[in-house]
């Protein structure tokens, strides 16, 4: 994947390989179970149920939201313009940064589902079932590392 920048947007060249990979990453998100994040650690029990839920309902909100926005981002024929290699991917900053987010949910939500490891895991340690939770979680750190080296500055020509 190359990244190019003009004045206003962020242009990402796909091949066909990484806009398979890509589009296919895409489909797992929401990937952060929806009551994982505690709202915290020392709050008194009266209070505490109650202001999670309102925390947990308010990032089932934006989750849905998010998605709301990537399905029509995925559905937008005029920010995937096909070419001979693969496709060209067009993002204004805003969106590069919402990207982020969406790769980071499904980076660490695939983190959660392989059991949070501390180390990074051993491949022979992989089965049938961690090996997509593994695979999600390297390919939406690679997307992530790409998106940040164009936000700082590395992905211009």
């Amino acid at each position: 994947m190359k990244i190019t920048r003009t004045a206003n947007r962020f242009v990402f060249h796909l091949g066909k390989r990484d806009k398979h990979f890509f589009l296919e990453l895409m489909k797992l998100y929401p990937r952060m179970p929806s009551a994982h994040q505690p709202l915290s650690k020392s709050a008194p029990p009266s209070q505490e149920q109650s202001n999670q839920q309102l925390l947990d309902e308010a990032l089932a909100e934006q989750r849905a939201e998010n998605k709301k926005q990537l399905d029509a981002l995925l559905a937008d024929k005029d920010r995937f313009k096909e070419t001979e290699s693969g496709c060209r991917l067009s993002l204004p900053p805003g969106d590069v940064e919402w990207l982020l987010q969406v790769l980071n949910d499904i980076r660490v939500g695939s983190w959660l589902r392989l059991g949070s490891p501390e180390a990074t895991l051993e491949l022979a340690t992989l089965s049938n079932l961690t090996a997509p939770d593994f695979f999600a979680m390297e390919l939406a750190g690679h997307f992530q590392m790409h998106l940040l080296e164009a936000l700082g500055g590395r992905g211009q020509p």
